[in-house]
């Protein structure tokens, strides 16, 4: 196989190659990286091609480890490539093996976004396959990481069928309750960027409700604000007589739109407005070409005393796919030191997480 590695410098070049590749991810285009280095990472974009056909992606981040000469190193949702391709998976992880010796990194971590599993479709063969992909990469000295950053399963709509075969294709309650919501009065309209600070309100409120961390407004402001710029994410609200009650926010690359960030209040819950704001943006994500309606994150176990499986059963109701993704993995290239960070000093690794003033770090 013969490859050539070059580092793109250019937005049009880098998103263009990436999008002819299998499954690209937002979080390996230009505008998550652009983002990311004004949030202290450093982003590298590094495509591989044979015969000037563009064939493996990674976008790269990058951010020294406080207090130590090293750095950690991290491909979100990426490499992009066809991990059937044995041969060419070996070589981009030896790459990024050497990339990662060569810039001093303490570990790179690659989270590729690989489905192992669709509950909805027949295995065939695929137990076969994917032993051989995970053996590819465990052979080199790669293992599944202990911290786990992106979800590892999601539910997927196939947006494909007709607006009538996807309704049909949902639980009976759950069309039951987008028409509840649409008679009893609740409105969806897109939001813009001054609507930012009332989706915010919401979403702290969503946090604090449900436990999960949330960041300064000022890195919500700034991401939110960047996508709808550059026409890669879309805002929705519903309301009831005029007052926002409930919003979501899609981020959209290629053929694939996902559900990045939901929020909603106390007020006006019985009118079911979580429902029409799913089916509104799916639709909406049909109009707009899309093929696939990613509901972003199913629990790791599929039993009620996970802590997501009441929003899994949620988003599961609205006709979509559970997928089992392959998960991130690790390379240590100082062992050693790799595992007093990862497993002997968790304390100290979380408070770095979460930097100085709270923040954190990663996605």
């Amino acid at each position: 196989m013969s490859l050539t590695c070059q580092t793109i410098d250019q937005q049009p070049t880098w998103d263009n190659a990436l999008l002819t590749l299998p499954a690209p991810h937002v979080l390996q285009s230009w505008a998550w990286g652009d983002f990311k280095m004004r949030w202290g990472w450093q982003a590298e974009r590094l495509l591989w091609s044979e015969a000037n056909t563009p064939i493996a992606a990674a976008q790269l981040l990058r951010r020294p480890i406080p207090y130590t000469p090293w750095s950690f190193l991290y491909v979100s949702k990426g490499p992009v490539m066809d991990y059937a391709n044995l041969p060419l998976v070996n070589q981009i992880l030896a790459d990024l093996e050497n990339y990662a010796r060569q810039r001093r990194g303490l570990f790179i971590k690659i989270d590729p976004d690989i489905p192992i599993l669709d509950f909805g479709l027949p295995m065939l063969d695929l137990d076969s396959k994917i032993e051989n992909r995970k053996s590819k990469i465990e052979n080199r000295h790669w293992h599944f990481s202990p911290e786990q950053i992106q979800f590892r399963n999601t539910v997927v709509v196939d947006l494909t069928p007709t607006e009538e075969e996807l309704l049909t294709a949902m639980k009976s309650k759950w069309r039951y309750n987008i028409r509840l919501a649409e008679r009893r009065g609740v409105t969806i309209r897109n939001g813009t960027a001054q609507d930012i600070p009332i989706f915010y309100q919401m979403y702290a409120a969503t946090g604090a409700r449900d436990g999960f961390l949330i960041r300064p407004a000022a890195y919500y402001q700034d991401v939110w604000q960047h996508f709808l710029a550059n026409g890669q994410a879309e805002m929705l609200l519903a309301s009831v007589e005029g007052q926002p009650v409930a919003g979501l926010l899609l981020f959209i690359f290629g053929t694939t739109t996902w559900y990045m960030y939901g929020a909603s209040t106390e007020q006006h819950r019985p009118l079911m407005p979580n429902y029409l704001l799913q089916w509104s943006a799916m639709t909406q994500a049909k109009a707009r070409g899309c093929t696939r309606y990613d509901m972003w994150g199913a629990p790791n176990v599929f039993d009620e005393s996970d802590s997501m499986w009441g929003v899994y059963n949620f988003k599961q109701g609205f006709g979509g796919q559970t997928v089992h993704g392959l998960g991130a993995y690790d390379y240590p290239v100082k062992r050693r030191l790799y595992w007093a960070f990862t497993v002997a000093l968790p304390k100290v690794r979380a408070l770095w997480r979460r930097g100085v003033h709270g923040r954190l770090l990663f996605l």
